[in-house]
């Protein structure tokens, strides 16, 4: 078994033009976004290792906020999902699976999390 890199970004709040009622499709609405992206990683991580064998948080980061199409309406928020993961993907060949989290916010009446976790492999 080989070893492997998670790099994590957790519990972004992104407004995104999302959801398949009336009252949900001309707003965006609030979502919380967590992603986790497995990478193949170097047998041995030195101090002075450069950011060249890892990959850049900023770049899971810019994949659930800059990268999503302004103006765009996701009927599913799996949908944003798969958006995320497709952009992790193509940004770094080394990716071998990506993870999204991702709440609703807006419904949510007692402070319950409510939403999708899409698990993706390289294909």
């Amino acid at each position: 078994m080989s070893d492997s890199l998670q790099l994590e970004v957790h519990d972004l709040e992104v407004q995104v033009l999302t959801g398949v009622y009336s009252e949900e499709t001309h707003l965006p609405q609030p979502l919380r976004i967590s992603i986790t992206a497995d990478l193949d990683c170097p047998e041995h991580f030195a101090p002075d290792t450069p950011l060249s064998a890892s990959k850049s948080y900023l770049d899971l980061k810019h994949a659930a906020t800059d990268a999503l199409p302004k103006g765009v309406h996701f009927t599913l928020i799996e949908g944003v999902a798969d958006h995320i993961c497709e952009t992790v993907f193509v940004s770094d060949a080394r990716v071998q699976r990506v993870t999204v989290k991702i709440v609703k916010l807006a419904i949510a009446e007692a402070n319950e999390s409510i939403g999708i976790t899409l698990v993706r492999e390289r294909r």
